[in-house]
């Protein structure tokens, strides 16, 4: 009994007497205020300690060896499917030309409708399905190189793909299987449609470029070479105006924004034009508050325009897509309050705002109570 004697000494809230308590409508004020200002605070709190908050950090990009994947929807109203060529090189060297693999091309109408979608191969139209051939027919390959492990070309495609390992100049007029199949009708009929470009393109994880420009494209002794006499076959004026629905680099992830979304290139009365994207690829990755990861790219672009001339050495009309990486990687972390974190606050803002209304409230109750005494005082006078 006496340990718990002593103990009492060390209570630092020593109780009064119910009798000796003054209850104010003050007090009682200042009480409701204070309890719903700590229900405010309390509210606020605990939405931000439910809430997930990211924090950025900045490190080297130490990844070898990885592939960079180039998702893209592009649409090009007076530029027709059959008329246009992908293709993407890097420092590496590695060139690829006349992409249409995990491409999707929809054909679209002069007033934008919907005419046709197919995957597959963009510079020619379908072959004519009435264009029947004997079995053992064997197609000339009019001096170019034929298919791998054949030496006939059955269809105009097999002739274009010939000249186009020679680096020659294709005439469809003049090939007996593109005029059988109405090759060069079908690019006529063409001529005033538009085309939707969806897809994606994988490359290496270096400085590179990737373009949409019309015509077959080829290598010519070391250079890079785009066909544009079927253009003019199909009375093509060259217009590459265009709008980029979405443009971005790997996998999307919360919060991101691509500067190239929605972009509308409209067509200038200067006439055709090369449009040139400058692209600053920043390696990411985000890991989400359950560890999950996602490796990606964000990217900022600068962008040049001019006017140029089909028949001119100064360049070729297209779209051009330059693109360089940062070695600087940027990586977000999800992350929420900690638990002891959240009590904490919950105890300074009890413990504050009790504190406060305290000293708010003796001091009304104080200067209320001296002013009745010199109330008093004065008529006692």
């Amino acid at each position: 009994m006496d340990v718990l004697k002593k103990m009492k000494t060390f209570d630092a809230y020593p109780k009064t007497l119910e009798d000796f308590r003054v209850r104010t409508t003050s007090g009682a004020v200042v009480s409701i205020v204070s309890a719903l200002f700590m229900l405010w605070l309390f509210m606020s709190e605990f939405s931000a300690f439910l809430q997930t908050d990211v924090r950025p950090e900045l490190v080297v990009d130490t990844t070898r060896g990885e592939k960079l994947r180039i998702n893209f929807d592009m649409t090009f109203p007076k530029m027709a499917c059959a008329f246009l060529s992908i293709d993407a090189m890097d420092a590496s060297g590695e060139h690829q030309l006349g992409v249409d693999h995990n491409i999707v091309k929809v054909r679209l109408s002069a007033d934008g409708k919907p005419i046709q979608s197919e995957k597959g191969q963009l510079n020619a139209p379908k072959p004519n399905p009435k264009a029947q051939r004997a079995p053992d027919y064997c197609g000339d390959c009019y001096g170019g190189d034929p298919p791998a492990g054949s030496q006939c070309c059955n269809t105009c495609e097999d002739v274009q793909e010939a000249y186009r390992k020679k680096g020659w100049a294709f005439h469809p007029d003049n090939v007996e299987q593109c005029v059988t199949e109405g090759f060069s009708q079908k690019l006529k009929e063409q001529q005033n449609e538009g085309c939707r470009l969806n897809g994606y393109l994988l490359v290496n994880k270096v400085v590179g470029n990737f373009h949409i420009a019309p015509g077959k494209s080829f290598q010519a002794d070391h250079a890079h070479v785009h066909d544009v006499d079927l253009l003019r076959l199909g009375g093509s004026n060259f217009d590459l105006s265009h709008t980029i629905h979405s443009l971005s680099f790997g996998q999307p992830f919360p919060g991101i924004k691509n500067p190239l979304d929605d972009v509308n290139k409209p067509w200038t009365e200067a006439g055709s034009a090369m449009y040139q994207y400058f692209i600053k690829i920043v390696p990411t990755v985000y890991e989400d508050i359950y560890g999950s990861v996602i490796s990606t790219n964000q990217f900022s672009v600068t962008e040049h325009q001019r006017s140029i001339s089909p028949n001119s050495h100064g360049g070729l009309p297209g779209v051009f897509f330059s693109y360089e990486l940062s070695p600087i990687m940027v990586k977000f972390t999800e992350y929420r309050q900690s638990l002891a974190h959240f009590l904490t606050s919950m105890c300074a803002i009890i413990g504050g705002i009790f504190t406060i209304a305290g000293l708010v409230d003796s001091f009304i109750y104080h200067g209320v109570r001296s002013l009745k005494k010199k109330i008093e005082l004065g008529k006692d006078n």
